[in-house]
């Protein structure tokens, strides 16, 4: 079975930095698209940002020139930078994972960030 952990979150001060880890246990198909996605009280679940298995990235339009993601395939776990951080950034990050193949999605219990003075 595939877990998903996020780690990395919590409190910061506007124009601060954070680095969001989500690690994958379990077996699974290594053609694969990993991602962050984020929600805010009472909005929807919105993108972040993805990276598949062969390091292709996108990100979402509030996020561009601030966040980066990454992926350590062998350690089966993506990272979030996120620097510049604002007001709005804050949320609940959820790491997402996307099989390919299968079509199968899991997600992780997400890791409350908040950005704020």
């Amino acid at each position: 079975q595939v877990q998903l952990v996020e780690s990395g979150g919590g409190l910061v001060q506007p124009g601060g930095s954070l680095r969001l880890s989500c690690t994958a246990s379990g077996s699974f198909f290594s053609i694969n698209v990993m991602g962050w996605y984020r929600q805010a009280p009472g909005k929807e679940r919105e993108l972040v940002a993805t990276v598949s298995s062969s390091g292709s990235t996108s990100y979402g339009d509030s996020v561009k020139g601030r966040f980066t993601i990454s992926r350590d395939n062998a350690k089966k776990t993506m990272y979030l930078q996120m620097n510049s951080l604002k007001a709005e950034d804050t949320a609940v990050y959820y790491c997402n994972l996307r099989l390919i193949v299968s079509g199968a999605i899991y997600w992780g219990q997400g890791t409350q960030v908040t950005v704020s003075s």
